[in-house]
């Protein structure tokens, strides 16, 4: 099923997506653009086809998690850039889970990039690219009612579930989950309220590094200017066992 994107509602235009009013009541169509950003969107670019290979990769990892009971937006994919999702309440923080040091955090502590923690750190972002998206706290978080203290438990509980899962996942084809970010939101049904996953899993939000050159494989060879950022995405899905479907559905004028 296609949905032609000038005949839609746009609800809300992100650095890397696009959300459309649905074909149905509660219900969003997530268009995933080829636009890439880095340094709080201080660097702007373009990454070939990333649209098309992050549309499915999301698409398999969140049912794979819905598989093992983790509650998440997707629906179905629509077709080659969009996903159907559900409408929910964006909690406007986000949740970076980390396994190994690298990036902000590497800068912040003084730590080697590379190091393995001694266990996985969770840390709160607040969503606000004007202010460079800053950490807070969960003082912070429920101070300022951005969630309630079960909210944050409940998201805590999801998010360590999920680093468990898609550690494994990733270390099953050659890939080392250095960190991640996450959102959720809330969910109404029938007066009933869920935190349920949102957003997307994908390179541009996930740090992957090869198992056995610690060769990055993800949006750090864009921000960094490491070159070959498409064929890093393109290996990613091509370990995942999605990439010869990706290049059937694409035409030649679009195939990454």
């Amino acid at each position: 099923m296609n949905f032609r994107i000038g005949r839609r509602r746009r609800i809300f235009e992100g650095k890397a997506k696009v959300l459309f009013e649905g074909p149905e009541p509660g219900t969003l169509v997530q268009y995933f653009k080829d636009d890439a950003t880095a340094c709080n969107n201080q660097k702007k670019g373009t990454i070939t086809g990333k649209g098309v290979l992050n549309n499915r990769i999301s698409e398999y990892l969140m049912v794979k998690l819905g598989a093992i009971g983790v509650p998440t937006h997707f629906m179905r994919r629509l077709n080659m850039r969009e996903q159907l999702i559900r409408k929910v309440e964006i909690i406007p923080i986000d949740i970076v889970i980390r396994n190994i040091v690298a990036g902000s955090l590497s800068k912040r502590l003084g730590i080697p990039e590379g190091t393995v923690l001694p266990r996985s750190i969770v840390e709160f972002y607040y969503k606000k690219d004007e202010l460079g998206n800053p950490m807070v706290s969960d003082e912070h978080i429920t101070a300022f009612g951005w969630a309630s203290p079960q909210e944050i438990d409940e998201i805590m509980s999801l998010s360590l579930r999920i680093n468990d899962y898609l550690s494994g996942l990733f270390l099953g084809i050659g890939l080392k989950l250095v960190d991640f970010k996450l959102e959720f939101g809330r969910l109404w049904d029938n007066d009933e309220l869920h935190i349920i996953l949102a957003d997307e899993i994908s390179p541009d939000n996930c740090r992957l590094w090869d198992v056995k050159t610690n060769e990055k494989m993800d949006k750090d060879r864009f921000r960094r200017d490491l070159g070959r950022v498409e064929e890093a995405y393109q290996e990613v899905a091509r370990r995942l066992g999605i990439m010869p479907e990706i290049t059937a559905l694409v035409p030649e004028s679009e195939k990454p």
